[in-house]
């Protein structure tokens, strides 16, 4: 069975590849927590979070924005010393202004999800490339995201970062040509 070429021989790996990564994702809460795991990937490899993923998840509450809202600096404190995740004080507090900026999207959309996929018209973007040298960072629509995000308040959203988010999320399907998951939206 052949798969994207990024993925390694971890059944983790090959799980998130096989029934996460590309899938369109409408659920606010997992939307959140992708996006923050995301951020947290910035500078590393994403296999190196997903690992941590479990970790993240007991750390940060679920990622449920209405707990995470009402983090202190204690609370900071106590994840700057947790070994299961990445101990930068930056991407942390990124996680918590996040979950305001959050509350303040579904406030004005009434839901976080009606937002984000509001970039494709609710419609998964399929590209059809046949190489991961092919497969961009960025594109102008992700450059759109970052933008608006960071207007909005959310932090670690660059356009390399929301692109991924976006491929990750299933916005964008892009599945290599070769990839058994490909055309399909499922594996």
């Amino acid at each position: 069975m052949q798969r994207c070429d990024w993925v390694n021989s971890d059944p983790l790996y090959i799980n998130y590849h096989d029934h996460e990564w590309g899938i369109p994702l409408y659920d606010d809460q997992k939307l959140f927590e992708m996006l923050n795991l995301e951020g947290a990937q910035a500078g590393l490899s994403w296999y190196t979070i997903l690992k941590k993923r479990e970790n993240y998840r007991q750390a940060f509450d679920g990622f449920d924005p209405s707990k995470v809202i009402h983090y202190d600096e204690r609370k900071i404190a106590e994840l700057l010393l947790n070994p299961g995740i990445i101990r930068n004080k930056r991407k942390i507090q990124a996680v918590i202004d996040n979950a305001h900026a959050y509350h303040r999207v579904v406030e004005e959309f009434g839901s976080f999800r009606t937002y984000i996929w509001g970039f494709v018209d609710d419609k998964p973007i399929m590209n059809h490339f046949s190489s991961s040298e092919d497969v961009p960072s960025s594109t102008a629509l992700s450059l759109r995201m970052s933008k608006d995000l960071k207007k909005r308040g959310f932090k670690f959203v660059g356009p390399t970062i929301c692109y991924a988010y976006m491929q990750a999320i299933g916005m964008v399907n892009d599945h290599l040509t070769t990839c058994f998951c490909y055309p399909s939206s499922t594996c």
